[in-house]
C-alpha cells in the first residue's frame, strides 16, 4: 500500500466526535423518538449530516441540534425558507431572528439568514452553523460552494441537512464531506472514485467502504423505519404523474425534420415556439379544477408572464421581486390565501411546506433532477392527505429532457439506498 493510500485509510478509519453528549430527554418532546435519537447522535458527532426525505422533520431536528450545540448558531437557508424556519422555531419555544447585516449578530442566540448574506457574517461570531438544503454545495467549482466551505472552516460545529445530498451524481457527496471538514474533495475523489470519459464515478470496490465511512457522520432515511422508527402516519396517499407531450409543428434550425432538440440554443428556440401551446394546456388543467389550489412551475419569464395573464387570480412570484415580498407571497400560498401560484424551481423548490396543494404542473422542464424532485415534494410530502397530481407539459420534441431527468433519479436513488443499507444495523439493530 502506498504512503498516500495509507494516509487515506487512516483518515477514513475513525471520524472524531467533537460535540457534546446529550440524551433524548434533552430534546423537545414534540419530536418523535426516532427524531430525538438522530438529534442526540448529531449533537454528539458535532459535524454531522441529516439527509432525510421531505416531510420527515428536518427543520425541527436542525433547530434542536442548533439549540443544543452552541451558544450562538447561524442557520443558513434559501431565502424563501428563512421565515418558515423562524415560524417552526417558535413552535419549539426557540427565539430565532433573521439576520441581514454583520453588526446585527454580536450576541449569543439563534440566527437565520439566506445564502446571499453569508459573506456579510463574521464566522468568528458563531460556534455552530446549520446548512439547510445543503445540496447547494453540488456546484463542484462554483463560487457559492467555495464561499460556504471557506466560511464554515472557522465554525467548530456544523450540520448539513438535505433530502437530496447528491441530486445529479454521487461525486457531489464530496462537497458535503468537505464542508463538514471530514475529507477534502480531492482526497475523497482519489479514495473512492475514478475518472473516465463520462466524468467521475464510484470505483466498483469503493462503494461499500465509502458508505461505511460516511455512516460515522451522516444518516440518510426515506421513512422512520430506516432508523428504527415507526412508520405510522408516514404513508403517503399517492403520486400520479401525468405526461402531456404536445404535438407541435416545430423544426429547430439546421434540421430538415424535428428529430432532436440540439444544444442550448435549440432548446431555447423550441421552448419559445411551443410556449403558447403549453400555456394553453396548463390553463385547461387549472380551469378544469377551479376549486383546487394549483402550483405552476416555469423556467422562463415568458412562460410565467403568459400563465399569469391567462389564468384569473394567479400570482407570479418572480426573481425581480423584493425578497420580503417573495417570502410573504410564498407563505401566503401555504396558508391557502392564494389560489394559483406561478414560480420557478430555483426560487421556491426547496424547503417550503405546501401540503395544502395537491395539483401542480411543470410548464416546461429543465435537466435538473433535484429541482424536479424538490418541486414535487413541496406538495407530495409527509402530512399530505390527498393524492398529488403532477402534470408535465412538454412538446413531444422535449421528451428526451424527461428521459434525462429519470436517469438522474436512478443515480440519486442508488446513493440513498447505499447509505441506508450501510447504516441499517447501527440504527435498527438488524443487519442488512
Amino acid at each position: 500500500m502506498s504512503t498516500y493510500q495509507e494516509f487515506l485509510a487512516r483518515k477514513q478509519s475513525q471520524v472524531p466526535t467533537i460535540g457534546r453528549a446529550v440524551t433524548e430527554s434533552d430534546v423537545h418532546p414534540i419530536l418523535h423518538s426516532w427524531q430525538r435519537q438522530i438529534v442526540t447522535w448529531a449533537v454528539r458527532v458535532g459535524r454531522a449530516a441529516i439527509w432525510a426525505d421531505t416531510g420527515l422533520g428536518k427543520t425541527m431536528m436542525q433547530l434542536e441540534w442548533a439549540r443544543l450545540s452552541g451558544r450562538s448558531t447561524l442557520i443558513i437557508a434559501p431565502l424563501a425558507v428563512c421565515q418558515q424556519t423562524i415560524r417552526e422555531a417558535a413552535k419549539l419555544g426557540i427565539r430565532a431572528d433573521y439576520a441581514r447585516e454583520l453588526d446585527v449578530v454580536d450576541e449569543p442566540g439563534m440566527w437565520v439568514t439566506n445564502y446571499e448574506n453569508v459573506p456579510k457574517m463574521n464566522p468568528g461570531n458563531f460556534d455552530s452553523v446549520v446548512l439547510d438544503e445543503s445540496s447547494i454545495l453540488k456546484q463542484s467549482d462554483g463560487k457559492t460552494r467555495s464561499m460556504l466551505i471557506d466560511w464554515a472552516k472557522q465554525v467548530p460545529r456544523r450540520l448539513a441537512c438535505s433530502a437530496t445530498p447528491a441530486p445529479n451524481d454521487p461525486e457531489e457527496l464530496t462537497n458535503q464531506a468537505e464542508w463538514l471538514g471530514h475529507m477534502s474533495r480531492t482526497h475523497m475523489l482519489a479514495a473512492y472514485f475514478i475518472h473516465d470519459q463520462d466524468g467521475w464515478r464510484l470505483k466498483r470496490h469503493g462503494r461499500l467502504p465509502m458508505y461505511d465511512w460516511m455512516t460515522q457522520w451522516a444518516v440518510a432515511l426515506r421513512r422512520p423505519s430506516d432508523v428504527g422508527g415507526d412508520d405510522t402516519g408516514y404513508d403517503l396517499p399517492g403520486l400520479e404523474i401525468h405526461s402531456h407531450l404536445l404535438p407541435v409543428d416545430v423544426v429547430p434550425d439546421g434540421q430538415l425534420f424535428a428529430t432532436e432538440l440540439g444544444g442550448v440554443t435549440g432548446r431555447a428556440e423550441v421552448r419559445r415556439l411551443t410556449l403558447a401551446a403549453r400555456v394553453a394546456r396548463a390553463r385547461e388543467l387549472v380551469m378544469a379544477e377551479p376549486d383546487e389550489p394549483w402550483l405552476l412551475w416555469c423556467g422562463l419569464n415568458a412562460e410565467s408572464e403568459a400563465l399569469a395573464a391567462a389564468i384569473p387570480g394567479a400570482v407570479n412570484v418572480h426573481g425581480a421581486m423584493d425578497p420580503d415580498e417573495k417570502a410573504r407571497l410564498l407563505l401566503a400560498f401555504g396558508d391557502g390565501s392564494i389560489p394559483v401560484l406561478i414560480t420557478k424551481p430555483q426560487i421556491a423548490s426547496l424547503g417550503m411546506n405546501w401540503q395544502v396543494c395537491a395539483r401542480m404542473a411543470f410548464v416546461g422542464l429543465g435537466d435538473s433532477y433535484e429541482q424536479y424532485y424538490q418541486a414535487i415534494r413541496r406538495c407530495y410530502r409527509y402530512g399530505q392527505t390527498r393524492v398529488v397530481h403532477a402534470h408535465i407539459v412538454l412538446s413531444d420534441l422535449e421528451s428526451q429532457i424527461a428521459d434525462n431527468v429519470k436517469s438522474k433519479e436512478r443515480q440519486a436513488s442508488e446513493v440513498t439506498d447505499g447509505l441506508i443499507t450501510a447504516a441499517r444495523a447501527k440504527w435498527t439493530g438488524v443487519a442488512a
